[in-house]
């Protein structure tokens, strides 16, 4: 009896069942949070596209045109800023293992050298971005969509330093598994930018009503707000400001700055590869005509919201799996990438369902059901079928890819997503669309085949580097 009970082999399976259990659970205490944040600044720019919308047809397709600009060179300068998670997260697990307090002073250069990498690539990229209306001309868009995208980047543009430097203080903040504080902060934001889109593209409240320009202010407006509210945050909130962020801020750290240009450049250049590719289909669609353009501004706004709780979970997963990883448990870095890959494929293929079912009612929430919207209705109805049947492979791409990053591997999911992206899911949506006269739905084919072998080709590095020795 006394032998049967020592024995500890029946126990085993109960103890793995609680492991897993149990990283769910802090998985989604940090994910829940995180992608409501994500969702939160989503919703900014669903707000910008609503309102747009409803202010005119070509009001809508200029602004899907601005924003394929800045959002990718948004991505330009964001690898460093997102690079601050991982390597924060390793510092928490090292120190936490060895039951070290080095940590607030490695910390608090992590956050510095990031906001540096933000005011180092902040003025190029503004640069840049004075020139949309050729680039956007050079890329083959009509005359006047090009003119009018410049006038919404005009106000837009000066976001984008705050816009950088609130995603290094919440990469702080989520590193430190503090990921309310960045959700509340988002959450004020939708209000101000709601609020400042209604009355300056309408010119309400007295304020003058400027269209695509106001869409732009009021967007600028909310980044410059996301960033103070966040700083006022993180040195008046008592878990953070103990690391004070603020001290020698304008001492530089040389291998630290290193390192986070050797995990960002990689991060940057990989979201790069990913947005480019539907960033590409957008100017696709320009060329097939204004109709096109304007129903995959809808339609991709949508899988783009339902992407932001894989994401979140994705975030949530590089701190677990970063965390686990500078602790030396593999086990439990193996652990956090398995549960955030379940959760990620589980929650899109509930997203894929709502878009199978419902896609024509989804649709007229960002474009009146009339007459005259007839045609772009009836093809962003067909892009959501095509959105349905590639949300579960997205999800699973990003989980993937997020818990990669946690491992500190960065430059193989870069060249993962750049075969997957551009050697396989461009080709076959230019030859669909162009070749086989398929035009939007074939370019929307080759979206979700791109998702499909980046899900694949991620997933089986993570499952083979997570088996190596730590």
């Amino acid at each position: 009896m006394m032998d049967h009970l020592a024995d500890p082999g029946p126990l085993i399976p109960a103890r793995r069942r609680h492991a897993w259990l149990l990283e769910g659970r802090e998985l989604l205490r940090l994910a829940v949070p995180m992608a409501a944040t994500q969702l939160a600044q989503m919703t900014i720019l669903a707000t910008d596209t609503v309102m747009l919308g409803h202010y005119s047809k070509e009001a809508l397709a200029a602004g899907a045109l601005g924003n394929t600009v800045y959002f990718l060179v948004w991505l330009l300068g964001s690898g460093m800023p997102m690079a601050v998670s991982p390597v924060i997260a390793h510092v928490q697990g090292k120190h936490s293992a060895s039951l070290k307090r080095r940590d607030q002073r490695e910390v608090r250069i992590v956050v510095r050298m990031g906001l540096w990498s933000v005011a180092l690539v902040s003025l190029p990229l503004l640069a840049l971005l004075i020139f949309t209306r050729p680039i956007l001309s050079a890329l083959g868009q009509q005359p006047d969509m090009a003119a009018d995208a410049a006038l919404f980047m005009s106000g837009l543009a000066w976001g984008l330093p705050f816009a950088l430097g609130f995603q290094v203080l919440r990469s702080f903040s989520t590193a430190l598994s503090r990921a309310v504080p960045p959700l509340a902060v988002m959450a004020l934001a939708i209000l101000w930018n709601a609020g400042f889109d209604y009355a300056l593209i309408f010119g309400h409240f007295g304020l003058p009503r400027l269209g695509l320009f106001g869409a732009g202010i009021a967007s600028a407006s909310s980044n410059i707000f996301s960033f103070v509210a966040m700083l006022a945050v993180c040195l008046a909130a008592p878990a953070l400001k103990r690391y004070r962020i603020a001290h020698r801020l304008f001492h530089p750290h040389w291998p630290s700055f290193a390192e986070l240009f050797h995990l960002g450049l990689p991060i940057g250049i990989t979201m790069v590869f990913e947005v480019a590719l539907f960033n590409g289909a957008a100017l696709a669609m320009g060329i097939f005509g204004l109709a096109s353009l304007a129903a995959h501004q809808i339609a991709i706004t949508i899988p783009s919201l339902t992407f932001m709780i894989p994401l979140g979970i994705g975030l949530a997963a590089t701190v677990r799996v970063g965390q686990a990883t500078g602790a030396g448990d593999g086990a439990a870095a193996r652990r956090a990438g398995f549960t955030a890959i379940a959760m990620g494929a589980a929650f899109m293929c509930m997203t894929a369902l709502l878009l199978l079912l419902w896609p024509r009612e989804i649709a007229t929430l960002w474009l009146p059901d009339v007459p005259a919207n007839a045609d772009v209705l009836a093809l962003a109805v067909s892009f959501l079928h095509v959105a349905a049947a590639f949300q579960l492979v997205d999800g699973i791409q990003v989980t993937a890819s997020m818990s990669l990053r946690g491992l500190k591997d960065a430059r193989g999911p870069m060249w993962l997503a750049g075969g997957s992206y551009w050697l396989a899911g461009a080709p076959v949506g230019l030859l669909l669309g162009f070749g086989y006269g398929m035009q939007g739905f074939g370019i929307w084919l080759g979206l979700a085949f791109g998702l499909l072998v980046a899900a694949v080709s991620l997933t089986t590095r993570f499952i083979l580097l997570s088996k190596k020795p730590l």
